[in-house]
C-alpha cells in the first residue's frame, strides 16, 4: 500500500467492527414484501489517510423468516466509524454480515459515499439465495 503524505491518523482494524449488534425478530411474509432502510449517517475511517470516509448506506431485502432489528442495525453501523475500511470492503462487509444474519431470499446493500478528490463513489452487492 503506499504510503501518505502528512499528517496520518490512528484507526482500529476490521475485528472491530461489532457483528454481535446485529439482531433479528422472526417474520414470515407470504406477499415477499422488500424492505429499505437508509441512513446518511455512515461513517467508516480510509486506510490510506485516517480521514472519515461519510456516506450513505441503503439495505433493500426480502426477508425469509427473520427481520434484522432496527436499534441493533444502527449499533452495527456506529461500530464502523473507528475503522479503517476501503469504501468497497465497507460495502461487501455490510452485505456479508447482513446475509448471514438475516437469511433473506433476496439482499441489495449499496453505499454512496460523499465527494473525495473531485469522485463520487457508489458501491453495490447484490444476491439472490435460491429457494
Amino acid at each position: 500500500m503506499p504510503i501518505p503524505k502528512g499528517t496520518v491518523f490512528e484507526w482500529k482494524d476490521e475485528s472491530h467492527i461489532r457483528t454481535d449488534f446485529l439482531d433479528t425478530f422472526d417474520f414470515s411474509d407470504r406477499e415477499r414484501q422488500v424492505i429499505t432502510y437508509k441512513t446518511d449517517e455512515f461513517s467508516a475511517v480510509c486506510p490510506f489517510s485516517g480521514l472519515p470516509d461519510l456516506g450513505t448506506v441503503i439495505v433493500q431485502y426480502i426477508p425469509d423468516r427473520k427481520c434484522v432489528e432496527l436499534k441493533s442495525l444502527k449499533y452495527y453501523y456506529v461500530s464502523f466509524r473507528p475503522v479503517g475500511i476501503y469504501q468497497e470492503a465497507a460495502t461487501d462487509r455490510i452485505f456479508g454480515d447482513l446475509w448471514k444474519t438475516v437469511e433473506p431470499r433476496w439482499l441489495k446493500v449499496t453505499t454512496i459515499y460523499k465527494t473525495r478528490g473531485g469522485i463520487d463513489s457508489t458501491c453495490e452487492v447484490e444476491n439472490t439465495r435460491e429457494p
